[in-house]
């Protein structure tokens, strides 16, 4: 077995980084059928703490997800091995730093980076895409947090079209259930399998699996 390694990552800070790694996680298990492991490589550590309210949730046999932790070279040497047990391996980069990045970055068959709607986060974005050419491996953007503003989407619409970067069509909005899913250890596919945010995750990890396989 040989799984999918998706690195998600962003040099800019404040892209939603983790909330979009959980989400992935979560319905990839949920939708895969396949074991699913999450590594967290940012020295943070936001999606640990998540794992640890989901553990005091669920149980610690409960979560559906594998978790570790690993920091520099270590890993891509981590994420590999995880791949070898598991469907997909979800990894979660620091931003503003090349050294723990890159080897996660090398490691992946996919990089997905996560961007708000803004031309300054967009400015930004090339710096990830750059890091993930030099290491050969595809790169998708998915825009997060998106506010319920048409005329400031379609504009980056039209700048991310511009820019060439490969995007996914199936969007995040900028909603609270999000972070107060995420503070239960949770995702919103769990906590409210009906609402809108649940819906944009879905049609994300759709149009996602397509395009990785």
């Amino acid at each position: 077995m040989s799984g999918r390694i998706l690195t998600v990552a962003q040099q800019k800070g404040g892209s939603g980084k983790t909330t979009l790694a959980v989400h992935l996680a979560v319905a990839l298990a949920a939708q895969s059928g396949e074991p699913v492991a999450i590594l967290d490589v940012d020295p943070q550590g936001s999606l640990g703490t998540w794992y640890e309210a989901r553990e005091d949730r669920l149980g610690e046999d409960g979560t559906g997800l594998e978790f570790r932790t690993a920091s520099g070279w270590g890993a891509r040497r981590e994420a590999r091995s995880l791949a070898r047990s598991h469907g997909y391996v979800i990894v979660d980069t620091p931003p503003k730093t090349d050294v723990d990045a890159k080897p996660a970055i090398d490691a992946a068959d996919f990089v997905i980076v996560p961007v708000q709607p803004t031309p300054v986060d967009l400015w930004a974005t090339s710096q990830t895409f750059e890091m993930a050419a030099r290491e050969d491996t595809p790169a998708l953007l998915v825009l997060n947090r998106v506010p319920p503003r048409a005329s400031l989407t379609a504009a980056m619409a039209e700048a991310i079209t511009e820019s060439g970067y490969d995007a996914l069509a199936a969007r995040l909005g900028n909603r609270t259930l999000f972070a107060s899913a995420m503070g239960q250890g949770a995702a919103v596919t769990e906590a409210a399998p009906s609402s809108k945010a649940a819906l944009e995750v879905a049609s994300l990890i759709d149009e996602l699996i397509g395009r990785i396989g």
